[in-house]
């Protein structure tokens, strides 16, 4: 069924009738629609009810819808299911494509259709959009004009009332005989045509005429039928193409006599073979005819580009002379197939090269040969080929992906258990390492084992004697652990020498009993502890020595109840890493309490208590830097020279460890020594100190203060006292006057360093101060920190000393310590203050009793005493 139609009217004009034919023949459907919306009307509103078979609702929701509707089975298309012709059974394929004028609006539907299921493929749908632009442009160019539409269907419909004209031309008399038709056709009126052959050539275009002569002549010589289509050109200069067939008939005598035929008006057709052969040179499909030759009628531009030849090296030329690959190739298979069997083929095929190209190809016969479009999908199968390429790599890397994923799992858990190791190890060592307290320190081994290596364990020390000590232990199960601390204290008393605890010590390994531990422990085992360990119920237990520098310090003891694993290799390691550390620690602690003890003696009679002389307070302070470092380079003095002179000094040697200590110890020594003998200023005394450290070879560097407190007797007559120092390189001396003002001694400045250059100068700075002044003598680590630098510091010496002028001189002292330092200090620190009591006066009692080495002359009596 082919039409092209509105709703409620008769079929339109021929040029849609055959857009409508071609779309059938094109897309080898057996209906075709051309479907044109009434004016007035919305889109997909039909005015009248549809006939049977017809597919105007489909078109309707083909125009509501704005774009083409594709329909592979309308009976299971919701879209479509419901509609008359579905249902009926008339339409089980569809494939519309809206018509839209240049404003943009939906004029009508170019459809095809087929009673069966089918599948459109894309190229499909470009060739209905295709036919359908060009009836779009149809019917837009017959709106311009109605009343142009109106005359041209009166003049179709007087063409179609005058039918086909006839002529009679007798051969012997050369007259022709027209009708009034062809008369009109050629333009001529009874009157104007005179019946000769010259007027009928007259009127036939130049470029017709001399192939219009070759078949008259054809016709009548060999009286073989006559059919020739051309051109007339009218006296109005227009072109009318019109089509002549004829039969030559013989006289009596057997020679040709009259040729009698029709002809018949062929314009319309033309223009319309034109319009279809604009819309298959726009196409976007590449498009071909072969005749029943095989040879090629029509070519379209497409298919020129795509066969990369020109349409003269195509047309007339037989399909496999010119393309010798396609002999006995798919091409050629489905080509004959089509033609033998008159069914459709679609199929996709590969042409070499020169071609090198992919086409899906659709071919039909047709009633002059064979109709062939076909696209180049070369792109889209090398994508395809691409995608199975990439998806059979995408298998093999999942594949490969699995086992990466099944190897880096085991490494991951084998990463984690390695993490988990060196975490245990890692907060095992910060703990012990965090005191040097033998017992502090291994006592808590327990709590870092439990749970990661066991249920429940308990720590054991051995003593310098061999003596054993359980000294702690820790159970995963916080209700479990009193019990627990009843077995350790009474476990080593009711263990036979034959355990296993005593058999790892024995020989210096670890045992591992992997069953049966409660039982095989047990029967070793004395009451109580037999009872407490059945309570406790061990399934396996590893014994682990904790060695270090080649002796064994402690053992540990891990259990596990029934249902947990045995120690595993793994679990082995990690324990005697353990072990390891927890033996080095406590033999370190071992080590540091040995170096404590002799650290200690060397402070005790470094650090001693200072002179107190008449009216001279005179209090110190050491605050080391950690319990590790009590003796470090930070060192005081306080002394009387032989003429009763007070000296005040304190210093700092590079280092904070027991070399320190022990340079410190020869520093002060000399200090003191020349100091005495010499009875020199702190300048004298400072250059003597640089002179004999390098005569001594004391290789070392240090800072200092020496300070002198002098009086004359009109000094002391006044009151007052004379502070005479020298600074090698350290922290100025701070002065706390009796009316609260703090102030830094920093004189002219401070001189090099000690160890340095023996023959560097140094001088003298002296101020006098009144009775009640408080001086203070500290060394760098009051006042420096990490994060704090010396103003800082300083700032806040005198704030304290302002705070604190009114307390007793041992409450000053420990003010400014507890005010500047921190919890845990980095830095030794040592203080020396003196306050100046009144002369005129007893000596108070918060200045102790008076102490000073004999042979120091006397002070003498106040004035007026």
């Amino acid at each position: 069924m082919v039409a092209a139609a509105v709703p409620g009217s008769e079929p339109a004009d021929p040029g849609l009738q055959r857009l409508a034919k071609l779309a059938a023949r094109l897309l080898s459907a057996p209906a075709s629609q051309v479907w044109l919306l009434p004016d007035g009307r919305a889109a997909g509103a039909p005015a009248d009810p549809a006939p049977p078979g017809s597919t105007d609702p489909l078109c309707a929701v083909t125009a509501a819808g704005r774009a083409p509707l594709v329909v592979d089975d309308a009976a299971v298309d919701p879209r479509v299911a419901s509609l008359p012709p579905v249902t009926g059974g008339a339409v089980r394929a569809y494939l519309g494509v809206p018509l839209l004028g240049q404003d943009g609006h939906v004029v009508g539907v170019l459809c095809v259709s087929a009673p069966a299921p089918r599948r459109w493929a894309d190229a499909d749908v470009a060739v209905l959009t295709d036919l359908a632009e060009a009836a779009a442009a149809e019917l837009e160019l017959s709106a311009l004009s109605l009343q142009y539409e109106a005359d041209r269907l009166r003049w179709q419909l007087a063409v179609a009332a005058g039918g086909v004209g006839s002529f009679d031309w007798d051969l012997r008399a050369d007259v022709l005989t027209w009708d009034e038709r062809v008369l009109e056709l050629f333009g001529y009126t009874a009157e104007d045509f005179d019946g000769t052959m010259a007027a009928f050539e007259a009127r036939v275009h130049p470029d017709d005429l001399e192939r219009v002569r070759r078949s008259l002549g054809a016709a009548v010589g060999d009286a073989a039928p006559f059919e020739a289509e051309y051109r007339l050109v009218l006296p109005d200069g227009d072109t009318r193409w019109v089509k002549a067939r004829g039969e030559t008939v013989r006289g009596a005598d057997g020679q040709p006599a009259h040729l009698l035929g029709a002809v018949h008006d062929t314009t319309a057709e033309r223009h319309e073979d034109a319009r279809v052969s604009r819309v298959l040179e726009s196409m976007s499909s590449a498009f071909f005819s072969l005749d029943r030759d095989w040879r090629f009628s029509y070519v379209n531009a497409e298919a020129e580009r795509v066969l990369r030849r020109r349409r003269e090296e195509l047309l007339g030329q037989d399909v496999w002379e010119l393309f010798p690959d396609a002999v006995g190739a798919e091409f050629e298979r489905q080509y004959r197939r089509a033609m033998d069997t008159g069914e459709q083929v679609d199929f996709e095929a590969h042409y070499p090269a020169p071609l090198d190209r992919w086409y899906e190809v659709r071919a039909w016969r047709d009633p002059d040969g064979l109709s062939v479009y076909f696209l180049d999908v070369t792109t889209r199968k090398a994508a395809q080929q691409q995608a199975e390429a990439e998806r059979a790599a995408t298998q093999e890397a999942l594949r490969t992906a699995e086992r990466a994923q099944r190897e880096a799992r085991a490494a991951q858990e084998a990463a984690e258990r390695t993490a988990r190791r060196l975490a245990l190890l890692a907060r095992v060592s910060a703990d012990l390492t965090a005191t040097l307290d033998t017992e502090e320190a291994v006592s808590r081994l327990g709590r870092h084992l439990v749970p990661a290596l066991g249920d429940w364990c308990v720590v054991t020390l051995v003593d310098g004697e061999g003596d054993l000590r359980d000294i702690g232990c820790w159970h995963a199960q916080e209700e479990l652990r009193p019990l627990l601390e009843r077995y350790r204290e009474v476990r080593l008393p009711c263990l036979s020498p034959d355990a296993p605890l005593h058999q790892a010590l024995r020989e210096d390994r670890s045992v591992v009993l992997s069953t049966r531990a409660a039982e095989r422990v047990g029967a070793l085992l004395t009451e109580p502890a037999r009872g407490l360990l059945r309570q406790l119920a061990p399934e396996s237990v590893q014994m682990v020595p904790l060695r270090a520098r080649g002796r064994t310090v402690g053992l540990v003891s891990v259990f596990r109840g029934a249902g947990v694993p045995a120690p595993s290799e793994e679990d082995l390691l990690i324990a005697a890493e353990v072990a390891d550390r927890a033996g080095l620690a406590l033999d370190n602690a071992r080590l540091y309490a040995q170096q404590q003890h002799v650290a200690e003696g060397l402070q005790r009679s470094l650090l001693s208590a200072p002179v107190e002389p008449d009216h001279l307070q005179i209090v110190v302070r050491y605050r080391p830097a950690a319990r590790s470092a009590q003796v470090g380079g930070d060192w005081y003095d306080a002394f009387l020279q032989a003429d009763g002179a007070t000296v005040l000094a304190i210093g700092d040697v590079m280092g904070h460890d027991i070399t320190a200590a022990a340079a410190m110890s020869q520093v002060r020594s000399l200090l003191r020594g020349i100091a005495y003998f010499s009875g020199g200023t702190p300048a004298v005394v400072l250059s003597g100190l640089d002179a004999a450290m390098e005569g001594l070879a004391v290789d070392t560097t240090a800072t200092a203060v020496v300070a002198r407190l002098e009086q004359n007797p009109d000094e002391r007559a006044r009151g007052v006292t004379r502070l005479r120092w020298s600074n090698a390189g350290h922290p100025a001396p701070v002065l706390l006057t009796p009316d609260g003002t703090v102030t830094a001694l920093t004189g002219l400045g401070h001189d090099l360093l000690l160890g340095i250059d023996p023959r560097a100068p140094r001088r003298d700075e002296e101020v006098a101060l009144d009775h009640g002044s408080t001086l203070l003598l500290y060394t760098d680590g009051l006042v420096e920190r990490r994060g704090q630098d010396y103003d800082e510091g300083l700032l806040r010496l005198h704030g304290a000393m302002t705070e604190l002028a009114g307390a007793d001189l041992d409450g000053l002292c420990d003010g400014v310590l507890a005010r500047l330092l921190p919890e845990h200090a980095e830095d030794d620190v040592a203080l020396v203050a003196v306050r100046l009591h009144p002369q005129d006066r007893p000596r108070p009692a918060e200045a102790g009793p008076r102490r000073v080495p004999p042979g120091v002359p006397a002070e003498p009596p106040p004035p007026g005493a």
